[in-house]
């Protein structure tokens, strides 16, 4: 999958690719929207233990050209295919020729972690394998759909070259990305669908209008399921000169859940991170980050500034964490509790204006959660606006040592401070208590 950084190069600022926080489809679940959806794609069934891994095989081996079939994890992460288990065996998908080889293969990847660039030293538990039939590819090429907030449209993005080495390619040529900005209001054109496929230099003339209808299908679909990304790498054209979707990342709006009900009934959530399950239970806007700075901040705007200021000397944000405007005391206990959940968290900032959201109601969340967990975790508090003159009464009577700084700039500075002290302390194996803050 594409990253922002990358679509950013590559459109040449033509557009920004937002982050969109939504309802990401496993690839086997997207296949069979796909296949739904009435777009061709290779047969394949789900495997979720050796014995189904057993029963996939002989299924798809019986009604295939030939015996080879392709394990797929089913993983929510990109760059699977140049990731390592830790079973030391390389690449989330694997071709096996055999039945024997199959069950080997699956024996090294269900239940087992992947490592990949995304997931870092994480890595992604793999519950379930996609078994799929072997399609012998004559040509690859790149496709995706994606949502475009600067201009309130879908846009086509294409390459003629496709496969797992596509983000390099584009990073090197960008000019070789294929853009088409739609206009939502009218639609996909047929003419437009045939010269994108064109472009993407599919062969023979019955082999682009074949492209040119899947085109159209995945723009259909795109709109009719609220998609904001769907991506197929790649859209392949076999030996027999059939183009077919060989693989799908497919992402669903989250303002969509309730129009797309079948689709967020379909989600396995196993996979996800269980801070994300426990954020949306609460209403609140969390990402995890790689950070140890803890944030707590209302309103997007101020809490990317605010990870932006943290960046800016020198430290790392924990989290990007939006309580919003309407939350009340037990939310933001709830998410004081999120933050502390994260081991890597050693400083938490708190960066609020007041204003819909009383800065007496953070108060009050932050001493309810204290008063529940023990902490060590230095707290830097920078409150202004609505009742904060209260708010400050509150947290100085709560029993708990916190630094309270007015100055964003200070603020942020004195949290990267701490995060280094405490960085430093653990490295040397000590202990530090923050007696003197107050």
């Amino acid at each position: 999958m594409f990253t922002q950084s990358l679509f950013r190069q590559a459109a040449d600022a033509c557009f920004n690719k937002r982050i969109f926080r939504g309802l990401k489809l496993m690839e086997h679940a997207g296949m069979k929207l796909l296949q739904e959806s009435g777009l061709k794609v290779p047969q394949f069934v789900v495997a979720r233990n050796m014995e189904e891994v057993a029963r996939g095989y002989d299924l798809i081996a019986k009604n295939s050209t030939n015996s080879d079939v392709v394990i797929k994890a089913q993983v929510l992460t990109g760059g699977r295919g140049k990731g390592k288990w830790e079973t030391g065996l390389q690449g989330g998908v694997k071709i096996a020729l055999d039945k024997p080889e199959a069950l080997e293969l699956a024996g090294h990847m269900l239940g087992k972690r992947l490592f990949t660039a995304q997931t870092g030293s994480a890595g992604q538990l793999c519950n379930a394998l996609m078994l799929a039939e072997r399609k012998y590819v004559a040509y690859e090429r790149y496709l995706a759909i994606v949502l475009d907030t600067e201009s309130a449209s879908p846009i086509l993005l294409g390459c003629a070259e496709g496969g797992v080495n596509i983000e390099e390619f584009v990073k090197e040529f960008p000019d070789k990305l294929i853009k088409l900005p739609v206009d939502i209001s009218k639609g996909l054109h047929p003419d437009q669908a045939f010269n994108f496929a064109k472009q993407l230099r599919i062969p023979n003339d019955a082999g682009i209008a074949e492209a040119a209808e899947q085109i159209n299908a995945l723009y259909s679909l795109f709109i009719k399921c609220d998609c904001t990304f769907l991506e197929i790498n790649p859209l392949a054209v076999d030996v027999s000169g059939s183009v077919l979707c060989v693989d799908c990342k497919i992402q669903i709006d989250d303002n969509a859940r309730e129009r797309q009900k079948d689709l967020f009934a379909r989600h396995d959530r196993s996979l996800e991170d269980t801070r994300d399950i426990r954020a949306e239970s609460i209403g609140i806007n969390y990402i995890a980050l790689d950070g140890n700075i803890g944030c707590l901040v209302n309103g997007a705007g101020l809490a990317m500034s605010t990870m932006d200021i943290i960046k800016l000397h020198g430290g790392s944000p924990a989290n990007f964490l939006d309580v919003g405007g309407g939350a009340d005391a037990n939310q933001i206990a709830e998410a004081f509790r999120l933050i502390l959940s994260d081991a890597k968290v050693q400083v938490i900032f708190v960066n609020i204006f007041g204003g819909i959201l009383k800065c007496d109601v953070i108060a009050q969340g932050i001493v309810s959660a204290l008063s529940e967990i023990k902490t060590q975790v230095p707290i830097v508090v920078r409150l202004q606006g609505t009742n904060v003159t209260e708010a400050k009464r509150i947290l100085a009577t709560c029993g708990k040592r916190l630094l309270s700084v007015m100055d964003l700039d200070k603020a942020a500075l004195m949290a990267v401070k701490l995060s280094n002290i405490v960085q430093l302390a653990k490295d040397a194996s000590v202990v530090v208590q923050f007696s003197q803050l107050s």
